[in-house]
């Protein structure tokens, strides 16, 4: 388990966040936050919990992803759609600083729970509202996931090989990239919070920040014309660039973006004389010979076994990685020498490694606190604490609130 610095408190320490929100994409984002000494209470119905609780693998029925995506936040139940239970989100709005959600838009003002009555019990408070297409516009009311922003954001038509369908990622990818825009979202309303004195909204789409991490597309089309088709694992901005099979039957990932780190493998692999072609000179020009150029990588790492392959890479500072599953990661020892995978105790499970904090902090470093809790089991803790009395909260049970 990790540790904040002696004496110090976590750089978030003091931020309350209510998490709302399911699968994935805000859950994440407030996890992020959490990981940072953010206290977040996770708001889940009591009948229809989290859904990520059992997606995925499990152990002794226990699901192992909501551990991960639990991790650093109390658990409590609230069916929002009662008056006790909207009455109770208000009076926990009124306490908090955050409140990241991820219902279709107009569920929250259906349950009169809206910005305006969340901004009025609390003018300071920043409402991250996480949608697959936004707040407005005519996809708004669609359901919808990460999958689509990957498909319509043109992620998918430029993976995979060029006489293949568009590929989508295995993961949750459009999902992860947008918790990691939440987060930053987030704190960028909370600074200008600083300065104005009151919050705001923030709409997140998920086809967004998907766009956003393509690159110049737009700005290439808008130009040029010129649309990115799919190329497998090659480049058109550079060569070579793929992966190669070695003498063992392992895999390694290989990237010349710099033309000096091209030219050192080719040094390396024997080919010197191609790197006095005109076309060399340039990493378009190198994409456009990439069969040459992945003939002469490929049969000299095609000769040799993995480690031989690393270990000339590395001596001629050439740029070149293993293709690893997760257990290679497990056992590697640059992410052993990182602690990205760490060691926590669960009281369900005992010990079990999951990824650590996002980022090293010098000063103020994350900690992952305790593992995801089980459903509500921080309920009466909480609001206890908010001021609710044990008759309130008998009358919440009585009425389907909690």
């Amino acid at each position: 388990m990790t540790g904040t610095a002696t004496g110090s408190l976590p750089p978030l320490h003091g931020l309350r966040v209510l998490d709302l929100a399911t699968l994935f994409a805000g859950p994440l984002a407030a996890t992020l936050l959490g990981d940072y000494g953010a206290e977040v209470v996770k708001v889940e119905h009591p009948a229809k919990p989290d859904p990520s609780r059992g997606h995925g693998p499990a152990k002794d029925g226990i699901g192992l992803w909501w551990k991960l995506l639990g991790r650093n936040k109390r658990t409590i139940t609230l069916n929002l759609s009662t008056p006790g239970g909207r009455a109770t989100l208000l009076r926990l709005a009124a306490d908090a600083d955050v409140i990241i959600e991820n219902f279709r838009p107009g569920t929250l003002e259906k349950w009169d729970l809206g910005w305006e009555e969340l901004s009025a019990a609390n003018p300071r408070l920043v409402l991250a509202r996480v949608t697959a297409f936004g707040q407005f516009g005519p996809y708004a009311h669609r359901p919808g996931f990460g999958t689509l922003a990957e498909a319509m954001s043109g992620f998918a038509a430029i993976t995979g090989e060029p006489d293949a369908p568009p590929t989508l990622p295995p993961f949750g990818l459009a999902d992860s990239i947008t918790a990691l825009a939440t987060a930053y979202a987030v704190m960028t309303a909370l600074a200008a919070r600083e300065r104005t004195g009151h919050g705001q909204v923030v709409d997140m789409a998920i086809i967004e920040p998907m766009l956003a991490v393509l690159g110049p597309q737009p700005l290439w089309y808008d130009q040029l014309g010129y649309v990115q088709r799919r190329t497998g694992n090659r480049s058109a901005n550079n060569a070579p660039r793929n992966t190669y099979r070695t003498a063992d039957g392992t895999w390694v990932a290989v990237s010349t973006s710099a033309q000096s780190i091209a030219e050192r493998v080719l040094r390396l692999v024997g080919r010197p004389e191609l790197i006095d072609e005109p076309w060399f000179a340039t990493g378009a020009g190198r994409a456009e010979h990439a069969d040459v150029l992945d003939r002469a990588v490929g049969a000299w790492i095609a000769a040799r076994p993995r480690t031989e392959v690393l270990a000339a890479f590395e001596k001629a500072e050439a740029a070149v990685a293993p293709i690893q599953d997760v257990r290679d990661v497990m056992d590697d020892p640059q992410y052993q020498a990182l602690g990205t995978v760490i060691a926590v105790d669960d009281p369900e499970l005992g010990r079990i490694r999951m990824q650590n904090v996002l980022f090293r902090l010098s000063e103020t470093p994350g900690a992952i606190r305790w593992t995801g809790r089980p459903h509500g089991a921080d309920t009466d803790e909480v609001l206890t604490q908010l001021g609710l009395t044990p008759a309130e909260l008998a009358a919440l049970r009585a009425e389907g609130a909690l």
